[in-house]
């Protein structure tokens, strides 16, 4: 009977030794360059018996260990100063750990991404309710500053003695009666609505204008900025 045992693959010979050191359950600042060498070299024999292709860089760690273990091994002048083979080892193996450790977060992150779909931003302007237009092409702050426009022009022109007998007015009874002028001249001003300069009329009038407008009854429109303001019936509801 044949046993076919299958290595654990590596992506180089620092993969290798971090997977030596984890097999040992040791810190990796606590390794021992003799230790991790024979490790690494009875692995690389393993392989060999095996008759597995051993890449190029797999020897040249390989040489690169023996080299350090025996700059641990012989004694060393006073006088040289050498860098420590082992921490120069530990250095590359932090570095390298951190390197992977980074790599497993990006490749957690492109899964994710993998299982998010997106798609073009839609035109969602025929969705959305125009806040603060009144009507075709004119805002609220446009009929606002009208209005204001209209009352400042009457406050000149107002005489200096004025009697107004007291009349009560309503929303309701204004809109009908904006209604029959409407249906017999098909546009109106906007100013010649307020036919009395009575506050409560104006006030009255106004709201008419824009319960009208609300429901759809006119159209508010205005060829150009500081023109006049036209007013029409559209048949709307009522």
């Amino acid at each position: 009977m044949e046993y076919t045992i299958t290595l654990p693959s590596f992506d180089g010979p620092l993969d290798l030794l971090l997977h030596l050191i984890k097999q040992s359950d040791i810190n990796i600042c606590d390794i021992s360059i003799e230790e991790i060498t024979k490790q690494y070299l009875d692995y690389i024999e393993k392989m060999e018996e095996m008759n597995l292709d051993i890449a190029s860089e797999y020897l040249v760690m390989a040489a690169e260990l023996v080299e350090m273990k025996s700059r641990v091994l012989l004694p060393q002048k006073e006088d040289e100063e050498e860098e420590d083979p082992k921490e120069e080892l530990i250095n590359r193996l932090l570095e390298y750990q951190a390197y992977k450790e980074a790599t497993a977060t990006f490749q957690e992150l492109e899964s994710y991404r993998k299982e998010v779909y997106t798609k073009e931003p839609s035109d969602l302007l025929e969705y959305q309710e125009e806040k603060g237009k009144i009507d075709y092409g004119i805002s609220l702050e446009d009929l606002l500053a009208a209005f204001q426009k209209f009352l400042d022009s009457k406050e000149f022109q107002k005489p200096l003695n004025t009697k107004i007998a007291s009349k009560e007015y309503s929303v309701g009874t204004r809109c009908v009666q904006i209604r029959d002028i409407l249906r017999k001249k098909k546009e109106v001003s906007f100013e010649d609505l307020f036919d009395f300069v009575t506050k409560e009329y104006v006030v009255v009038t106004f709201l008419a204008i824009l319960s009208m407008s609300k429901k759809q009854e006119i159209s508010i429109e205005q060829t150009k900025n500081f023109d006049n303001i036209i007013i029409r019936e559209t048949g709307g509801e009522k």
